[in-house]
């Protein structure tokens, strides 16, 4: 199933399981044709529905407020709390927690993330509530026998767990900026845990293709599956543990789950198995208020998340460099922007060496500064691709996180705005349940520097600026980000796809700014990937015509890779963005490389 077949699918309609498949392959021939034919260099760009089994709304329009995300529960959970009176905080933390529960791959309590809020007063502030290493966590802790790092360590077991961020990072931002009690942004979440909610084609299949990998698991077996055997579309999913859980979060605070009965059973878990996390753990987490990362881009005023992420620094760092572009010649018609855009990325990414500020010295303000992108960019041969391995950044390069994160974005009509990233890392994390409190544990460990020089499971390489230590949060792609226009707001979004997670984010704003997209378009469009490492330029199907492939490679770019959105893989991130339009209307769009929703309020 393709990309255009499934866009076409929804601008005509065609819903019918019978019709549909034929309708598809039909499509993706004449897509082919054209395109070999050199008729077409963009396919159908527009917001449209899933047509999975749960029909998502992925687009809407509200005076009062908007909130995306990557599931229709959690975004009407969100609205439902700004529609008690709550603001785009309540909404964010009533979606962050129902994602906990509809969303198991990546939504959650067991792992960790970013926000960036604006409030009517103009102030921009960034909450950390990245994960921690465990105060016993050692540098050489994910080596084998041989001193290779072992993936079965940082990915498959309780060792690979950071301490949990996320309840402490949406209580602290709640008790900051909330209105509602805290009975009340929670209550959607209880409510989804305890009854349960319909399991959606795209959740069904989730579950059944880590059947084997649940089994590891007796809580997760029993939590994610009918007596062993996979969930189907429809079928209710309830999920008793994690409510008793949440209730324990609503009635005592972050003493519900750093404290008490959590605790205790997190730390059994970590006992039983080998893991490290300690009640002192636990109860000296704490999520951090930090300054967020500035820029302007032509006229417009940008922020986005700092370190221990590296994806606010990129985001202005590659912008800045864009800016050397006069804004016609930004067309993915064009070989000539393709080419500058590769080598951009190439080069933000080969200096992605950035650290937790708490243990590392990150020079924020020389990558961020337009005279550096300057340099940068007077690097660039214009007609010829530049080889990985013969750039050499100014500062140290480093590794990078998974594919598997979510995002939501809120605006509401009084100018707050959210833009939240959180994640387990992998898809379901360590796929490893804590017996008796119903979520999983993160893999968020794999994040580290295991070995200098050694890739992570997608593929950045590794820098001491991201070893191992105790206590320190490790590196993160998440780009979290908010965009002003004459002061006033303008967009948030963000997205998961780990390493691809900031050339997404950045590639929409160009959109939007640039090549002046609705936003449904925008978020539509087909994107590319250059991670400095693999030399390869990622590309979504159905985005380059033959022509300017060609005209790519005779610039000497040669290693391609085509990633399909209907993949499992989602293509290249997953967007959700909310703009303000010039009639004061907020527009919501979630991407439609994945299922997800946007619900509006008038």
């Amino acid at each position: 199933m393709s990309l255009t077949a499934d866009r076409a699918l929804y601008l005509f309609q065609v819903q019918d399981a019978n019709i549909a498949p034929l309708f598809r392959r039909i499509l993706d021939e004449l897509m082919k044709w054209f395109l070999s034919a050199g008729l077409v260099s963009l396919v159908l760009v527009c917001p449209f529905q899933s047509s999975s089994a749960n029909s998502l709304q992925q687009t809407a329009y509200g005076r009062h407020a908007v909130v995306v995300s990557c599931e229709r529960h959690a975004s009407e959970a969100g609205i439902d709390a700004i529609a008690a009176g709550g603001n785009a905080v309540d909404g964010a933390v009533a979606t962050a927690f129902a994602l906990a529960v509809t969303c198991p791959r990546a939504g959650n309590l067991g792992g960790g993330g970013f926000a960036l809020i604006r409030t009517p007063k103009g102030e921009v502030i960034s909450n950390d509530h990245r994960e921690k290493a465990p105060a016993l966590a050692t540098r050489d802790m994910f080596l084998d026998e041989t001193g290779k790092p072992s993936s079965a360590l940082s990915l498959n077991s309780v060792l690979a767990a950071g301490v949990p961020g996320t309840v402490a990072g949406l209580l602290d931002m709640h008790e900051r900026f909330g209105v509602l009690p805290r009975s009340r942004v929670m209550a959607a979440s209880i409510r989804l845990a305890r009854k349960g909610f319909p399991v959606s084609h795209d959740l069904a299949e989730q579950l059944k293709r880590r059947l084997e990998l649940f089994s590891r698991s007796v809580a997760a077996t029993q939590a994610f599956t009918r007596r062993n055997k996979p969930y189907q579309p429809g079928e209710i999913l309830r999920q008793p543990d994690l409510a008793r859980t949440l209730i324990r979060i609503r009635d005592s605070g972050r003493d519900g789950f750093y404290k008490g009965v959590t605790a205790d059973l997190l730390v059994a878990k970590m006992k039983a198995d080998g893991g490290l996390i300690s009640h002192a753990d636990l109860e000296n987490y704490s999520s951090v208020w930090r300054s967020p990362v500035s820029g302007d881009y032509r006229g417009y005023r940008l922020y986005s998340m700092a370190p221990p992420s590296s994806g606010g620094v990129l985001l202005v760092w590659m912008l800045n460099m864009l800016e050397k572009l006069a804004p016609a010649q930004l067309t993915f018609a064009s070989s000539e922007f393709l080419h500058h855009l590769i080598e951009i990325q190439r080069r933000a990414y080969a200096g992605r060496s950035f650290g937790d500020p708490d243990f590392y010295h990150n020079d924020i303000e020389l990558l961020t500064s337009k005279a550096f992108a300057a340099r940068q960019f007077s690097g660039i041969d214009p007609e010829r691709a530049s080889v990985s391995t013969d750039i050499r950044a100014e500062v140290e390069p480093r590794r990078r996180e998974s594919t598997e994160t979510t995002h939501l974005s809120v605006m509401d009509k009084d100018g707050w705005m959210v833009s939240l990233t959180t994640t387990l890392n992998a898809s379901f994390g360590s796929k490893i349940m804590v017996d008796g409190a119903g979520f999983l544990l993160n893999n968020e460990m794999d994040d580290f520097a295991t070995l200098v020089g050694a890739a992570n499971l997608y593929g950045l390489v590794g820098r001491s600026a991201n070893q191992i230590e105790p206590n320190k949060r490790m590196l993160s792609s998440m780009t979290p980000t908010l965009i002003l226009k004459d002061g006033q707001p303008f967009m948030a979004l963000g997205s998961p796809g780990g390493s691809a997670i900031i050339n997404s984010v950045l590639q929409v704003i160009v959109n939007v700014l640039d090549r002046r997209m609705p936003l449904g378009r925008a978020v539509g469009a087909g994107r590319i990937h250059h991670q400095w490492q693999p030399d390869r330029v990622f590309v979504e199907a159905w985005t380059l015509s033959p022509d300017v492939l060609a005209a790519l490679e005779g610039r000497g770019h040669r290693n391609f890779s085509i990633r399909k959105p209907d993949d499992y893989s989602g293509g290249i991130g997953v967007v959700n963005a909310v703009m303000r339009r010039a009639d004061g209307t907020l527009h919501g769009v979630a991407d439609f490389r994945r299922s997800g929703a946007a619900a509006g309020m008038d």
